[in-house]
């Protein structure tokens, strides 16, 4: 069984290599359907055999000689460029299928080498690319110079300066990580550039609800702080943008809700007594909001985003990150486990994530349900009150209020809560 394995290996690299190139000829076939036969520089065959020409070189490298493998990859590539010259002699200068055909003889090689994965996602993310040429080219047709510019800031931010900073510990006590920081500045930047596209694709209303809802399952903080930047720049409707806000702490409690159920299960009935009255406030409040926002239409038009890149919000998150960080590494130091309510409640203003893992890292036994529940609780409601505070820094004046309001209204719900554990159980 083993002889026949060995034996048939060669065969399904290079069938893969074949098979690929053929996915790939079919979305160049069809994209290229009303064409002239001969005034194509390849079709469906010709990428199913580049294909098969990928997988011989890679199998030829391997069992043959380099040599061999090169020049079958080289005079393949010729062929192309020979094909393409003289499409462009005939003022076809569109180069898109001499590109594929020579990344369609790439990933027949990475089949026939044995990286099946990688020549698999590369293929279907290029025919993805490929089949969406008409949508790509009306949204460049559609895209303005400030939405040009966002995105380009945006790149240099993520791809440029992230890579660049150090993922190591340095500052006051060893509590700061420049890439962590920097992270944070990334996604606030990236959730605003998110809401944009959203809000222009599928309205204003429902564009803001989706970033926050889907938003809020990575960080409801930077949710809160690209929604309260509109608010003050007045880029949407406020009450649409405030139920955004509260929708993302609702997510938040809710998210809170599966990983204690899941990390800390003991913990979870005196929790939910103080987050559940909070998350219902937070829903509720979102529902009013919605119902209370007029829809828009010819006599009360959504706004338009004036600046969909603003990295003010984003690098007062920031800031606000190194201060906390470093406020819970003194705590910690200072009070050791006696102050453990201190260090969760001081790290969970900023990662409510990081003190349910750090709960269920202690040992069985070492609190009783009640007292668990009330020190995840301060990490919950002291999350909220810092985004109200976030919200209010940042919107500023009457329309920080406005943002703060749904998150002041949950926290005071969840101290309804503490209050009540303390005193009934």
């Amino acid at each position: 069984m083993e002889d026949w394995t060995q034996a048939l290996a060669p065969f399904a690299g290079v069938g893969l290599a074949f098979a690929l190139g053929l996915l790939i000829g079919v979305e160049r076939g069809w994209s290229h359907r009303l064409e002239p036969d001969g005034a194509r520089v390849a079709g469906m065959r010709t990428f199913a055999l580049l294909g098969l020409a990928g997988g011989v070189a890679g199998e030829a490298t391997v069992r043959v000689s380099p040599l061999i493998g090169a020049a079958i990859l080289i005079a393949a590539s010729a062929a192309l460029l020979i094909g393409y010259a003289r499409a462009a002699a005939k003022d076809d200068l569109s180069a898109t299928t001499t590109v594929v055909g020579i990344i369609t003889l790439g990933l027949g090689a990475l089949a026939a080498a044995g990286q099946w994965s990688l020549a698999c996602v590369l293929a279907a993310l290029m025919t993805l690319v490929l089949a969406q040429r008409r949508r790509l080219h009306a949204w460049l047709e559609g895209l303005s110079e400030l939405e040009l510019q966002a995105i380009v800031r945006f790149a240099l931010i993520s791809l440029a300066i992230l890579p660049l900073l150090p993922d190591r510990a340095f500052g006051p006590m060893d509590a700061w990580n420049p890439r962590e920081i920097w992270m944070v500045v990334v996604l606030v930047s990236g959730l605003s550039l998110i809401g944009y596209a959203a809000s222009r694709k599928l309205g204003a209303k429902q564009g803001v609800l989706i970033t926050a809802g889907v938003g809020a399952v990575v960080s409801s903080t930077a949710v809160t702080a690209a929604l309260a930047a509109r608010i003050r720049k007045a880029d949407g409707d406020a009450t649409v943008l405030a139920a955004g806000i509260a929708l993302a702490s609702t997510v938040m409690f809710v998210r809170v809700f599966v990983l204690v159920a899941v990390l800390a299960p003991f913990a979870l009935t005196a929790l939910a007594l103080v987050a559940a009255p909070a998350a219902l406030v937070g829903a509720a409040y979102v529902g009013w909001a919605l119902h209370r926002s007029p829809p828009p239409g010819a006599d009360n038009p959504a706004p338009s985003v004036r600046n969909p890149f603003d990295l003010g919000p984003a690098l007062l998150l920031a800031g606000l990150v190194m201060v906390i960080t470093l406020a819970a590494r003194w705590a910690m130091q200072a009070f050791g486990d006696a102050g453990l309510a201190t260090v969760l409640g001081l790290s969970g203003m900023v990662d409510v994530d990081a003190a349910i893992i750090a709960m269920s890292r202690l040992p069985a036994g070492s609190l009783s349900p009640k007292v668990a529940g009330l020190i995840l609780a301060a990490p919950v409601l002291a999350n909220t009150l810092v985004k109200a505070g976030l919200a209010l820094a940042i919107a500023r004046g009457r329309a920080g209020f406005r943002a703060a309001a749904p998150l002041l209204l949950t926290a005071a719900a969840g101290l309804t809560g503490v209050a009540a554990l303390v005193l009934l159980f």
